[in-house]
């Protein structure tokens, strides 16, 4: 099918992505047709198709977009040569600050998983060991330099992540804390729970 008059990739292509994300985590992946992402975007059902071959695609473009963002998001800003506890306080306000600028997208990374193929689900789950990996890095520096009292730094790894990302679930834009505050405070039961 043509593409619509007057439509462009470079803007058709975003719109989609948005429109689909922003459907998918308002009404969960299997109930969003690609007919109403077509609508929402104003083009035709099957011009969607010049962009993605499917709603699976779709879906794993957005995860993995997310993931691949992340990492080289904290690879630029993670403080190089910085003393453990600094490093774990940056990536800890990092976490908290990238997410919460993505809620959506965190939300489907986490509630739509089951919906990608075992090939797509391997890469995303090897993008997230790979982000996971960056802290681990930093506990066993801290471990090792006898700064942090943790018994496994993969459990610790694990319940400091699910921890983070856990602030998406109720953080409110207006609401009784401001970011910077809910960063502040979380960055401090880190530092209790591994016994810095």
């Amino acid at each position: 099918m043509a593409r619509k008059t007057g439509s462009h990739s470079e803007i058709t292509g975003p719109k989609i992505r948005a429109e689909a994300q922003r459907l998918f985590a308002r009404h969960g992946f299997a109930a969003v047709s690609m007919r109403q992402i077509a609508a929402a975007v104003g083009v035709q059902a099957g011009a969607l198709y010049l962009y993605t071959s499917d709603k699976e695609a779709l879906l794993f473009d957005l995860l993995k977009t997310h993931m691949d963002e992340l990492i080289a998001a904290w690879r630029a800003e993670a403080p190089a040569g910085a003393e453990p506890l600094a490093a774990l306080e940056a990536f800890v306000r990092f976490h908290i600050r990238f997410n919460l600028e993505r809620a959506e997208v965190v939300f489907l990374s986490y509630m739509e998983l089951r919906n990608l193929s075992e090939e797509n689900f391997a890469v995303i789950e090897g993008l997230r060991k790979t982000y996971e990996t960056e802290l681990e890095q930093i506990l066993m520096a801290g471990q090792a330099a006898g700064v942090f009292l943790i018994p496994d730094t993969k459990l610790a790894t694990m319940a400091i992540i699910a921890m983070l990302t856990g602030v998406n679930t109720w953080y409110r834009e207006g609401g009784r804390l401001s970011r910077a505050t809910v960063a502040d405070i979380y960055w401090d039961m880190v530092r209790k729970a591994v016994g810095a």
